[in-house]
């Protein structure tokens, strides 16, 4: 974990602290941290915090991220009004929000929620890399460049075979073809 937590340039600056607030202690506690998002869905907000680690995420000690999250927060209180905390794995379909991430996952499908600068507000595709300050996708069988200040949301979309060797460490090579390895 040699790089910094730079997340995309879209995310809300409060996520941009608190990622920068959660990582030490995820680490400390032998977790990478994915992901954090503060969403509010029909007035209630929800601090949904997504972590890794090798061999998969196990409750219990789960649970002691969650709880020493919760002290920081309670400490540093960094998020004004209420707020439900949710530290979870981050799933199938896994966020990324580090510029790190678009190269790890090279050859993975994504879908990439863009801004309205964008000349469309979703693509959908395999993941080539990242070049400088752009995510290169190949979508409808058309390479893409997409600015990292364009993506508001981005997310994979893993096969269950996918998702089962991430969380086991051992990355399966994606199948250029779009089904499983």
């Amino acid at each position: 974990m040699s790089e910094s937590p730079r997340p995309t340039t879209d995310i809300r600056p409060i996520q941009a602290q608190l990622f920068a607030l959660f990582e030490p202690v995820a680490v400390s506690l032998g977790y990478e941290l994915v992901a954090v998002e503060l969403t509010n869905t029909f007035g209630r907000r929800t601090l949904r915090v997504s972590v890794d680690r090798p061999g998969g995420v196990i409750m219990n000690p789960l649970a002691k991220l969650s709880h020493a999250l919760s002290a920081l927060l309670d400490v540093e209180d960094p998020i004004s009004g209420a707020y439900d905390l949710e530290v979870s794995s981050p799933g199938i379909e896994r966020p990324l929000q580090r510029p790190a991430d678009f190269a790890k996952f090279s050859g993975y499908r994504c879908r990439l929620r863009l801004d309205g600068t964008a000349s469309r507000r979703q693509i959908t595709g395999r993941l080539k890399g990242l070049d400088g300050d752009a995510v290169l996708i190949e979508a409808d069988g058309q390479p893409h460049s997409i600015p990292l200040a364009q993506i508001v949301r981005a997310q994979l979309q893993l096969t269950l075979d996918e998702y089962e060797s991430l969380a086991e460490s051992s990355p399966p090579r994606p199948d250029p073809d779009g089904g499983s390895p």
